[in-house]
């Protein structure tokens, strides 16, 4: 039996050779599927998931190379490894497949020892980048993990159009004092779990953590269309999790919970920062410090959600919104005028 049993997608519109590989394939302990060309193993990967693919390169409608090619273009398929097992000779065939991504070519009749290491091999690099993968997703979220899959890892920042939001709970600091370490752990992981949903349901990248504190990035690193209302839907949305959040704090006798949300919209200088061995995505510019102190103004405010006037002017009548005149943010030189949301009504 194989140690690491996959699923296979063999490709060869050759019967005999067909059935002949899926016998051999599957005595090694493996499940395999048969295409008959290029098209039909295409539109397969795209129903189905495969942990490797077995490709012959001379087929009619669409050949090994073509293949090869779709699949270079294809951010979902590009990783999934290729053996090419051909009876085409020549260095400079074998080269081009490697050059379009496939992990080995293996010449037709294949040897079924060398054919059954190669497969072992391919489907546990197969499985490290799947964790490697999953880690990223798990530390970068989903959209950074997309950029990073799409764009690759470069230090350095471009100027974008987004909006920023800053969020913390209020009087966490006397709340802390007020019980043991794991109960605070547990109650950031459940704050944290609740803010998170709200956010990226709205299409943001959550890109900071700081004890009780996140920010949060609605229009990069992928690009979103309103991103200033979906900003506001999300922090409406983290406003009503809060609250169901705290019916529950309620019925086991733990005090309710409260935050603030700050939130602007402008140029921000967004990219990755840090070393070649540890980077984070962040953005800054006046933007990222405005919607810190507006975050920060929500205290004496009394209001749980302040925009600033970038936000307001995209809101429309969509949203209860309304001036609270002029106000002296800490580290601004001139008054800001500031605006609060309505929390929703119920």
């Amino acid at each position: 039996m194989a140690e690491v049993p996959g699923r296979l997608l063999i490709v060869d519109d050759n019967k005999v050779n067909r059935l002949l590989l899926a016998r051999t394939i599957e005595l090694q302990g493996h499940r395999t599927v048969a295409a008959e060309n290029g098209r039909v193993a295409l539109e397969l990967l795209h129903r189905e998931a495969f942990d490797l693919l077995l490709l012959d390169i001379e087929m009619p409608e669409m050949d090994g190379f073509q293949v090869l090619e779709q699949l270079k273009a294809d951010l979902k398929l590009r990783d999934l490894p290729v053996i090419v097992t051909s009876s085409v000779e020549g260095v400079q065939n074998v080269v081009r497949c490697i050059e379009l991504g496939a992990e080995d070519y293996l010449p037709k009749p294949v040897n079924p020892v060398l054919l059954k290491a190669r497969i072992q091999a391919s489907l546990e690099k197969k499985r490290l980048r799947d964790q490697q993968k999953e880690l990223v997703r798990r530390f970068a979220t989903g959209a950074v993990a997309d950029d990073l899959a799409l764009s690759g890892f470069a230090l350095g920042g471009r100027h974008v159009q987004a909006t920023v939001m800053f969020s913390d709970i209020r009087g966490f600091t006397a709340l802390v004092e007020q019980q043991p370490p794991d109960e605070t752990i547990e109650l950031l992981n459940t704050y944290y779990t609740l803010m998170f949903d709200a956010i990226s349901g709205q299409g943001g990248v959550v890109n900071q953590m700081i004890g009780d504190g996140l920010m949060a990035i609605f229009g990069a690193p992928l690009a979103l269309a309103g991103h200033e209302a979906a900003a506001v839907r999300a922090a409406l949305d983290m406003l009503e999790m809060v609250e169901l959040f705290n019916a529950e704090r309620a019925a086991v006798g733990k005090p309710p919970i409260a935050i603030g949300i700050g939130i602007a919209s402008g140029e921000v200088v967004a990219g990755y920062t840090g070393t070649q061995s540890r980077a984070t995505y962040t953005c800054i510019g006046d933007t990222v410090n405005l919607a810190a102190r507006l975050e920060s103004h929500t205290k004496s405010a009394a209001c749980p959600v302040l925009v600033d006037p970038a936000v307001r002017a995209c809101l429309g009548d969509a949203f209860e919104v309304r001036s609270l005149g002029p106000v002296a943010l800490k580290g601004k030189a001139r008054q800001t005028e500031v605006f609060a949301v309505a929390p929703r009504r119920r």
